[in-house]
């Protein structure tokens, strides 16, 4: 994908996360399926690195439910990680710290503690990074900063499996952008929650997750799907370094 497309993408997103943090943020609840569901996959004491951490629910489900865990937040707008450090007196079972960091610029992660990771966690995110370049190489990063042992958590939207998200797609042309100019699987999305606003997504199928891990050293240990009001709306894969899979 063409790099002035890419720009555009992802100011979508900013913009829309900058305007709309907290009816966003309020719509995220601490029981939702999606992310209790990877409390099995987080040990205790466990070093934790949550990439798109928007306001910082993870660390709130995991001081509840992990106590000791050490926790990172990492996320590219400044008014989610504002939400985040605001709450974080609230984290009395666990040690945690919020940075700003833009995954798509190069060098994103050289601000973040140097001590490798246990977890490293890209929940409903990686499908809001414009193209598969870009996604691959957000996940050898993140691959890189697995301790031995460590394990990589991804959720993918599943939308085009939902009538109600499909309701939700609209045209490119809202925003000036030809849609052959993109990825197939790319879409734009409305929300119209505490507020109205569009996102870009690409559809980050199982097909996909296979394709991203041959090309960021990983290997699928497992896949589920859970989440939204139809159960299944995420995508869930565990994964872990090719290297430690290899004979």
């Amino acid at each position: 994908m063409d790099s002035e497309y890419i720009e555009r993408l992802l100011a979508i997103n900013r913009r829309f996360y900058a305007e709309l943090a907290r009816p966003f943020s309020a719509s995220r609840s601490l029981s939702d399926p999606a992310i209790t569901c990877v409390l099995p996959y987080i040990p205790a004491g466990a070093r934790v690195l949550d990439v798109g951490c928007g306001s910082g629910r993870l660390a709130m489900l995991l001081n509840r439910e992990r106590p000791g865990v050490a926790y990172v937040g990492v996320d590219c707008v400044p008014e989610l990680i504002e939400m985040a450090r605001a709450q974080a007196h609230q984290l009395t079972a666990i040690v945690a710290d919020f940075y700003v960091a833009d995954v798509t610029r190069p060098g994103w992660y050289l601000s973040l503690p140097r001590a490798a990771f246990d977890r490293v966690l890209l929940l409903a995110m990686l499908h809001h990074l414009p193209g598969f370049a870009t996604r691959a190489r957000v996940l050898r990063e993140s691959r890189d900063m697995l301790g031995p042992a460590g394990r990589l958590i991804i959720s993918t939207w599943q939308f085009l499996d939902s009538p109600r998200m499909r309701r939700k797609i609209v045209d490119w042309s809202v925003e000036g952008i030809r849609e052959e100019a993109l990825e197939p699987g790319d879409y734009l999305l409305s929300w119209k929650r505490g507020g109205y606003g569009v996102r870009y997504c690409h559809l980050v199928d199982e097909a996909e997750l296979e394709r991203l891990a041959v090309e960021s050293g990983l290997h699928i240990c497992e896949t589920f799907r859970v989440g939204g009001r139809e159960g299944n709306l995420s995508l869930f894969a565990v994964m872990e370094k090719l290297d430690e899979t290899s004979g």
